[in-house]
């Protein structure tokens, strides 16, 4: 099995589309199309069921991409390692990261890497953090920024960020922003919420603190980005239960305490594949972000 046709494998199987991977990797289609076909014959199975319009992939073709994957990533910390011991950081730096997330300032902390090491390629993915998650166990990402979804496994390892507590904000004329004092699950129950996609950090806190309480709450308006959220916050269209951080983005909205929800702490993370496969460009960031080179939000 060669190296060149897991990544003509893993480039199909992203575009689900035989041409557009072809341009993309630079090779003919005709050459893509013999190298998954000689892939598909050592493993002897088909790896896509291919249509007029796209491809998508087997049973077999599924379970062959995550491992994929996995040896690409490993394949390219080899390189990258090497290149580190001549004293040179090279390669990508691939990172994701949840909007807004606390205890690290992302723009600033990627401005000092790349002072530092020039000669690596940045990407940045803006995900939720269950997805963010799942790129890095699958070698998609190098590391990522999120809330803490899960306890350490063999695929992943997180290093503490910051924790904090959730808070209501509410527009000023709501009822909740006359009283002042802190409000239970209980007392919000029968409110309209807004709030985030499911995968979102801050949602999955807030959906943990309410289940616990025994308290069902309708989120009538999703959205996927803070300044929607605090908008029809401001809009007196709903209330949001988030970090405590994201008081300081809009000054105008009251800011009411949550008590008696539990464990309804934000506590941001980040993730990280296993100690041998983390790549040097991930070992060099983390070295920055331990250095205090960044600012909290």
């Amino acid at each position: 099995m060669e190296l060149r046709h897991l990544q003509h494998f893993v480039a199909v199987a992203e575009d689900q589309h035989f041409t557009r991977a072809a341009e993309r990797l630079m090779v003919s289609q005709s050459g893509l199309s013999a190298s998954i076909r000689a892939l598909e014959r050592e493993l002897q199975t088909p790896l896509f069921v291919r249509t007029t319009r796209r491809v998508t992939l087997t049973e077999a073709g599924r379970a062959l991409l995550g491992e994929a994957e996995r040896i690409l990533a490993q394949v390219r910390s080899a390189h990258e390692a090497v290149a580190a011991v001549q004293g040179v950081l090279r390669g990508t730096l691939a990172l994701g990261t949840e909007q807004c997330i606390a205890g690290v300032h992302v723009a600033g902390l990627l401005a000092a890497f790349r002072r530092r090491h020039p000669d690596v390629e940045i990407r940045l993915r803006q995900a939720g953090s269950g997805v963010l998650a799942e790129e890095v166990a699958a070698g998609r990402l190098d590391l990522a920024f999120a809330y803490r979804t899960q306890a350490d496994t063999d695929q992943l390892r997180s290093v503490s960020l910051t924790g904090e507590p959730m808070t209501v904000l509410c527009h000023p004329t709501h009822r909740l922003a006359t009283g002042g004092a802190a409000v239970t699950p209980e007392e919000l129950g029968g409110e309209v919420f807004v709030d985030f996609h499911p995968d979102w950090g801050p949602r999955r806190t807030t959906d943990t603190a309410f289940a616990a309480a025994g308290v069902r709450r309708t989120v009538a308006l999703e959205v996927n980005d803070v300044h929607s959220l605090l908008d029809l916050v401001d809009e007196n269209l709903g209330i949001a239960v988030v970090p405590r951080h994201f008081r300081h983005k809009r000054e105008a909205l009251t800011a009411v305490p949550v008590k008696g929800t539990g464990e309804a702490v934000y506590e941001t993370v980040a993730l990280l594949p296993p100690l041998q496969a983390t790549s040097p460009a991930a070992r060099a960031l983390m070295a920055l972000l331990e250095q205090g080179t960044h600012e909290g939000p």
